[in-house]
């Protein structure tokens, strides 16, 4: 069982117009709402990977029960913990004719520290009973921000594999609490720890820095530009298939679905890196966030090659010939 960690989940009200007109009235759209928040995408991705999982989160006001009614229409595993905010919303506008989407957040909802408390208990009894966890996106205020570092020492002490997908003012606390596996943006690693990973060697060496951390595999993502990945303290760089993006909303979301279902199946690294960056990429071609069918990874995969970085990983013969 794999469980996912949301903190700041988002019911996103998606309006689709075949053409948009700015200033001016736009008629006969088409309506949905869809959920969001990073880590219950990972949980989406997921499931079309058929891989078993449940998504905790908070829920709160109308709108947390909108969001909980469309994960459970998904098939999204929910369990969650009722805050006395409203769970943030977002507007996205979609316009066809350009394959161009705007999207307007509303502000992050508070968090109490009962609430916090709450979370830390069930999340405790949740990861007792699961093989990983992933620990993904934003904290949505100070009063949350210690719960991904909780999680991820009671996975060390649980002897499980955690997975952490975070940014902002908490990151530095929770990768001082080494997960197992780390991925990021290089943009959000900078913002976030105010360093700066422009060129190779500064991505090599922040890699160095994590693996001495007792971080066993990282992944730096970039977009459409190379990923640079450590296994341990073997590094490489991964270049991605050339794709038509529409939209890059949930690719990392969907690239981390793919690592954890790598680990879950005892797949090697090297298959696992091209099936998450598969993910990425064909999540990027659609509208659809982390709705990758797995059938549609072989459009792709042989166009993305891993190559060694520094130190090469010796391969030993050990067949009875």
């Amino acid at each position: 069982m794999i469980l996912t960690v949301t903190l700041n989940p988002l019911l996103e009200r998606r309006y689709k117009f075949s053409k948009v007109k700015f200033f001016e009235e736009n008629r006969h759209g088409i309506s949905e709402l869809k959920a969001g928040g990073k880590g219950i995408n990972v949980s989406r991705q997921l499931n079309f990977l058929s891989s078993e999982n449940v998504a905790l989160t908070f829920l709160g006001g109308t709108s947390g029960k909108q969001l909980k009614e469309t994960l459970i229409k998904e098939d999204i595993k929910i369990t969650s913990v009722r805050t006395e905010s409203s769970t943030r919303d977002a507007s996205i506008i979609i316009d066809e004719s350009l394959n161009k989407i705007s999207t307007f957040f509303e502000k992050n909802s508070a968090i109490t520290p009962k609430e916090a408390e709450e979370f830390k208990l069930k999340m405790e009894k949740m990861i007792q009973n699961c093989e990983i966890v992933v620990f993904s996106g934003s904290s949505p205020c100070p009063e949350a921000d210690s719960i991904f570092r909780y999680g991820i020492e009671l996975a060390n002490n649980l002897d499980k594999i955690s997975v952490l997908d975070t940014y902002g003012d908490h990151l530095r606390n929770c990768l001082e609490a080494s997960p197992t596996v780390i991925h990021n943006n290089i943009s959000e690693l900078e913002n976030s720890l105010h360093i700066s990973l422009r060129e190779e060697n500064e991505k090599l060496e922040f890699l160095n820095s994590l693996y001495i951390k007792g971080i066993k595999q990282a992944f730096l993502s970039d977009g459409n530009k190379p990923l640079y990945a450590a296994n341990f303290d073997f590094h490489y760089k991964v270049i991605p298939p050339k794709i038509n993006v529409v939209d890059s909303t949930g690719s990392g979301d969907a690239f981390v679905a793919g690592i954890v279902h790598g680990l879950e199946k005892d797949f090697t690294f090297e298959e696992s890196v091209i099936n998450a960056v598969s993910l990425g990429a064909l999540n990027a071609s659609e509208f659809n966030v982390c709705s990758v069918k797995p059938s549609e990874i072989e459009k792709v995969k042989d166009k993305i090659a891993v190559q060694p970085v520094g130190k090469k990983m010796k391969i030993i013969n050990d067949s009875p010939n």
